[in-house]
């Protein structure tokens, strides 16, 4: 089992930015892919950014293209979602999670998860 856990969560005005990162003990992150999810009160708990842990390709939901970044560093068993031009919605709780699946998107391709952590972004 992997055991995953967030950090770099915090409050930033909105256009700033933010680096979260997930340290993955346990069983080996190689050839799982990495994803970050995010939840907001009374929401589904929705994708925004996946990595291969192999190739390192990425995909990200269309909300975050071209504003977030996703990254490995295999030495490390470390996975980072850097956030640039931070907005009020994107304000919500950052999971952290591992599949499996070498394209995996949906929630429910993920069975390993960290524990969240809060980003806010103030207007």
């Amino acid at each position: 089992q992997v055991q995953l856990v967030e950090s770099g969560g915090g409050l930033v005005q909105t256009g700033g930015s933010l680096r979260l990162s997930c340290a993955a003990s346990g069983r080996a992150f190689s050839s799982y892919t990495g994803g970050w999810f995010r939840q907001t009160p009374g929401k589904e708990r929705e994708f925004v950014a996946a990595v291969s842990w192999s190739t390192g390709g990425t995909y990200y939901a269309d909300s975050v293209k071209g504003r977030f970044t996703m990254s490995r560093d295999s030495a490390k068993n470390t996975v980072y979602l850097q956030m640039n031009s931070l907005e009020p919605e994107d304000t919500a709780v950052y999971y952290c999670a591992t599949s499996i699946y070498a394209n995996a998107r949906a929630r429910g391709d993920f069975g390993s998860w960290g524990q969240g952590t809060q980003v806010t972004v103030s207007s």
